[in-house]
């Protein structure tokens, strides 16, 4: 009887577990430093989200950067959140893209926008990449009093998730959850424009009657900016505002007259704060006031035309 033996070799193949994915995360937030609200247009900012990963590989790792309300809140819809300053809000939201048209939202605030996903594509272990957030300073708020507003994302307002691909932002749900502090701000400045029309005393013969006219000087100030109005003396820098003088081409000729704060011309309308000029308060819309231009009779000079260049300054 032979006896009859086999070996089997036997390949035993080590093999470790996949290397865990790492990220760590920067978000220069948004500062709008000082704006100006009373155009009443939108106002658009960009920060940065950054992403440095480590993995297995040449995989990808997915994020999925969520952004809640942050501690100045948001509407019933998350179409806008809000940056306070006491109890005033300033209306502004934050967004995906350029076009500020789809919300960078998050998947756990419960309303729809939903956040964007952040590829990383590892080569050799390693890889970064980063997104744009798109801020806007929402239009229409000239109404709006100054200081600086903020809203602060911090704890479950900025919940970045991450896992490798094919992950998504509804499979991963929380996956490595890391908070990414930043903080959204803005400063509103006392701000004022100033606009006048002319004031035209129309063509007359003889100056034995005092000849009278109208113009608006508008001012728009931001809500609660106290502020004065004054009005120069003109190309012969009259310090008495009665004391005025429009001049021919020539500089040789000249007409007196003077501009007031009243119809009853009691009041000259001049430059030294406290004194003679014009006080008012902002709201953020236009604010019309009224002078009233008058030439005392006085001797005719010969016929041509008389002008003077008065300069309007809003002091705030």
């Amino acid at each position: 009887m032979r006896l009859r033996f086999f070996i089997f070799a036997f390949a035993l193949l080590a093999a470790g577990p996949a290397m865990a994915q790492s990220c760590t995360f920067t978000n220069t937030g948004l500062n709008w430093a000082n704006i100006d609200l009373l155009p009443g247009t939108a106002i658009d900012l960009t920060g940065t989200l950054t992403a440095t990963c480590t993995g297995t590989g040449n995989r990808t790792i997915r994020v999925c950067p969520n952004f809640n309300a942050g501690t100045g809140g948001v509407n019933g819809t998350g179409s806008e959140r809000y940056m306070l300053n006491g109890a005033n809000q300033l209306r502004y939201n934050l967004y995906q893209d350029n076009a500020r048209s789809v919300v960078w939202g998050s998947r756990t605030w419960g309303l729809g926008p939903v956040p964007p996903t952040l590829n990383v594509s590892l080569s050799g272990g390693n890889g970064s990449n980063s997104a744009t957030i798109y801020g806007r300073i929402l239009s229409a708020q000239t109404g709006l009093p100054t200081g600086t507003y903020t809203s602060v994302f911090s704890g479950a307002h900025t919940q970045v998730a991450y896992d490798y691909s094919p992950a998504t932002c509804v499979s991963m749900g929380l996956s490595n959850v890391t908070n990414v502090p930043f903080t959204a701000q803005a400063t509103y400045p006392a701000t004022c424009t100033v606009t006048a029309t002319n004031l035209d005393f129309g063509s007359e013969g003889v100056l034995n009657m005092a000849v009278t006219t109208t113009n608006a000087v508008s001012v728009t100030c931001s809500s609660g900016s106290g502020y004065s109005i004054s009005l120069s003396g003109g190309n012969a820098a009259a310090v008495d505002p009665t004391q005025r003088k429009m001049a021919n081409g020539g500089n040789t000729e000249f007409i007196t007259y003077g501009i007031y704060q009243d119809l009853n011309h009691t009041m000259p309308w001049g430059s030294t704060i406290g004194s003679n000029t014009v006080a008012g308060s902002g709201n953020g819309s236009a604010q019309i006031y009224t002078a009233y231009g008058r030439v005392p009779p006085q001797t005719t000079p010969s016929a041509q035309t008389y002008t003077d260049t008065i300069i309007v300054t809003v002091t705030y």
